[in-house]
């Protein structure tokens, strides 16, 4: 189905118009907005609200149309493709340039060794959980090229790793299927604030 929005420009322009709705709502501090925000991360409602305008088809990045002579043309989106190619090396560069490399080394040799070990964990803990999910349930760890459920499985270490700029490169990268991605968005905003309200209860809590 032909979607309602096919011009590139005005679907950037959706996009960029849920991203602004999104921060500007986490950003307030009174009213209904920060108690929705404490339930339904603002992360997850980045992806969220362009899954809702592509599922009632008012954007798309791929359609079908037909021409004259009744022949079925397939038409797609190049916006992904911009985005991909341009925006997102824009996006880590400008990441990296705000990283304060000063007040990293400041926090002391053990909250990097801490820091290096929780990535060199999530690096090599990812396939070896593979590895022993294969064992008993190979279906759950199966998928076929782009299916395949370890290219997930990257833009989740990618996340876990350097948050969501760098899961968006493991996606590229990997060229994991875009239509699963969701899911891996929401186990990783799942499990990252399931982890988080264990950290904060385990804040109060003293070793007897």
């Amino acid at each position: 189905m032909k979607p309602i929005f096919t011009n590139d420009a005005i679907v950037f322009g959706i996009l960029m118009l849920s991203l602004g709705f999104v921060f500007y709502t986490e950003s307030l501090k009174n009213g209904f907005w920060p108690k929705f925000y404490k339930i339904v991360p603002g992360l997850f409602m980045a992806y969220f609200i362009p899954a809702i305008f592509t599922t009632f088809g008012v954007i798309s990045p791929e359609w079908k149309t037909t021409n004259a002579a009744g022949e079925i043309i397939s038409n797609s989106s190049q916006l992904y493709y911009v985005a991909s190619r341009f925006l997102l090396p824009a996006a880590l560069v400008l990441m990296t340039l705000s990283i304060d490399l000063k007040a990293i080394f400041n926090l002391g040799s053990k909250a990097l060794i801490m820091f290096f070990t929780g990535t060199v964990g999530v690096i090599i803990g990812g396939p070896l959980a593979i590895l022993l999910i294969s064992i008993f349930s190979p279906e759950t760890v199966g998928g076929a090229d782009f299916d395949a459920v370890w290219r997930g499985l990257s833009t989740l270490a990618g996340s876990w790793i350097g948050g969501g700029a760098n899961q968006t490169a493991m996606l590229e990268i990997y060229k994991y299927n875009p239509a699963k991605y969701g899911g891996m968005v929401i186990v990783d905003i799942v499990i990252a604030n399931v982890w988080m309200a264990i950290l904060l209860i385990g804040i109060g809590k003293k070793i007897k």
